[in-house]
This record gives structure tokens, sequence and C-alpha cells, in this order.
């Protein structure tokens, strides 16, 4: 095949294709006595392995994996690969968690919470049931972070931020851990409507579902990379038979 086949075939540039060759995506090419380049079907399984890894897990992780099909024991890009369907399973399962610390977020009432007053960190730590430094904590973390009186710079905490604070309680009580939280309560600032939040992850779930779909496809074009290299030589067909410079002579484009 030519370079135009290639990025015609793989939905690139032949400049992007020369890229990918550069970087070590695909394996190094046969040239013809002229000087132009030969790519065989592993070359262009190499691409539409790259085009589909990289919708899933980004440009940068998946040159790796593909890189290492090449360069690196097999076990090394399977390696690779399982990790990243494990990122891929932490964030449905961070999704799960967030929708159902959306169900509380979106019965956490303000209406009695005075609408004009603060209050110190003594009194909502009394209302609360918890101790004064556990909402200092909280500020420390990002989770609840109040105003600061100007004069004294104490905490002063406004119905948003009380709001907060029972939203990040209910969640501790639940079990949350504050790395969970210190991810969540950004979104709920945001969104403060309740549609909102689940607005928001449902677009991640489509999010997740379509990079795991990619990563799907990816696989499978790095088994068929996998199936046309043996004895870990690329640019060999599946039946080890060197795919020679005379096959393309005469139609090679550089």
């Amino acid at each position: 095949m030519r370079t135009v086949d290639v990025a015609r075939l793989a939905g690139y540039s032949v400049q992007q294709v020369r890229n990918l060759e550069r970087d070590g995506v695909l394996p190094p090419v046969t040239r013809t006595a002229t000087g132009y380049r030969i790519y065989t079907q592993v070359h262009l399984e190499s691409a539409l392995a790259y085009r589909a890894l990289a919708a899933g897990v980004g440009p940068v992780e998946a040159k790796k994996i593909v890189r290492a099909v090449h360069h690196a024991p097999t076990s090394q890009a399977l390696a690779l690969l399982d990790a990243a369907h494990a990122r891929l399973h932490t964030e449905r399962t961070e999704l799960e968690q967030a929708r159902q610390a959306a169900q509380m977020i979106s019965s956490e009432p303000i209406d009695d919470v005075r609408p004009s007053d603060s209050m110190t960190v003594a009194e909502l730590a009394s209302a609360l049931g918890v101790r004064p430094s556990t909402l200092r904590h909280w500020d420390a973390e990002q989770l609840v972070v109040p105003d600061r009186d100007p004069a004294r710079g104490t905490r002063r905490y406004a119905p948003t931020h009380v709001r907060d604070a029972r939203i990040v309680h209910q969640l501790r009580l639940a079990g949350y851990r504050i790395a969970a939280l210190r991810t969540l309560m950004p979104q709920v600032r945001q969104a403060r409507r309740a549609e909102d939040v689940f607005a928001a992850l449902a677009a991640r779930d489509a999010s997740i579902a379509a990079r795991s779909r990619a990563l799907l496809d990816g696989a499978a074009k790095l088994s068929a990379v996998l199936s046309l290299t043996t004895t870990g030589v690329p640019g060999k067909c599946g039946s080890g038979r060197s795919l020679t410079r005379t096959t393309f002579q005469g139609n090679a484009y550089r």
C-alpha cells in the first residue's frame, strides 16, 4: 500500500500517517530503491487501532499502547490495555456513587436556614452535631469554604455554605471519603438545581460509554495487529512471508 492508501483507509492525512510512523505507532516501513514507502496491512491495522484507542484513552496513552505492541513484549501492551479498562471501571464506580449522592442532594432543603444571617463555626457545628474542628477540616479540604469576617478573620457560613455543609455531612455519614467529595462538591456548587446535577451525570455516563466502546474497538484492532505480526517482527503477514519491495513497486507514493 501507498502512504495515501493508508491515509484514506484510516481516515488520516498523508502527513499524519508519516507522523504516526515517526512516533513508532506504525512499525518501520520498507522503502523502494528510490525511497518510496511501502506499507502493509499491519501498518493499516496499527493506524486504525491507534485511532480507536485515542478516542477511548487519549492520544498519549494510545501511542504508548500501540508502540508497546511493536517494540515491547506482548505482555506489556496487554498490561497497558488492562490498565485502561481498569480506569474506566473506576470511573463507572465513581459515577454510580455520584448518582447516589445526587439523590441525597436533591432532597436537602435550605428553607429553614436564615436567609440573611450567617452562622459561626460553633453554631453550625452544634446544628450538625459535629465538632468545630470537623468544619475547619472541611474548609482545608475545599469541601465547604465559608466567607471570612473582614475585621476579625473568623469563618462565617452563609445559607449556601450551610447547605453544602449539610450535604457533606450526609455523604460522610453514608461512607463517602474526603477524596471523592473533593471531586463531587465543585459540581454541586456549579449546578445548584438537582436537574442540573443529574444532567451532568448523564453526560458523564454517555462519555464513559463512548470511550468504553472505542476501547473495545481498539482492542479488536490490536488483536488484528498481533495476528499479522509474527515472531515479534513488524511488517510481516500472518504466514511469515515478507511483503517485498517488488509487490508495490511502480505505484508507491512517498
